[in-house]
């Protein structure tokens, strides 16, 4: 059942609207995220599509005018290094559609939101080595 907020608007209503490309992109990442933490709830929070666990902010997605967005939180600062080619903001990274974030890059970050911000188990274990 897809999660709606108290304005009506689902995750499809957000991503329907968008052009082509940046519709795929953030479809393909809230796969990902959907994959590194199975057990998270998604909602729109603050007029984006967010993922929460028990209630509290995991990680959130959404597109600009001329950008994508992957909001991790502090997680951006604490991989500032590997994040080096990327455009970044205090918790925001910042990607475009015909470049998206990697797979694993988006597993690992966020299981390392995760468990600094609510511990370990709403992730299921994947090897950061799978396949992307």
């Amino acid at each position: 059942m897809e999660a709606i907020n108290d304005k009506g608007m689902t995750v499809e209503k957000y991503l329907a609207p968008l052009p082509d490309d940046k519709r795929k992109a953030l479809q393909a990442l809230r796969k990902m995220i959907k994959a590194a933490a199975p057990r998270a709830d998604e909602c729109i929070s603050y007029g984006i599509p967010t993922f929460r666990y028990n209630g509290k902010f995991l990680v959130g997605y959404g597109a600009a005018v001329k950008h994508c967005a992957f909001y991790p939180g502090s997680t951006v600062q604490k991989m500032k290094g590997e994040l080096k080619k990327y455009d970044i903001g205090k918790g925001t990274i910042r990607f475009a559609a015909d470049n998206p974030l990697p797979a694993k890059l988006v597993r690992k970050m966020v299981k390392l939101r995760n468990r600094t911000a609510r511990g370990h188990d709403c992730l299921r274990k994947i090897s950061d080595d799978a396949a992307e």
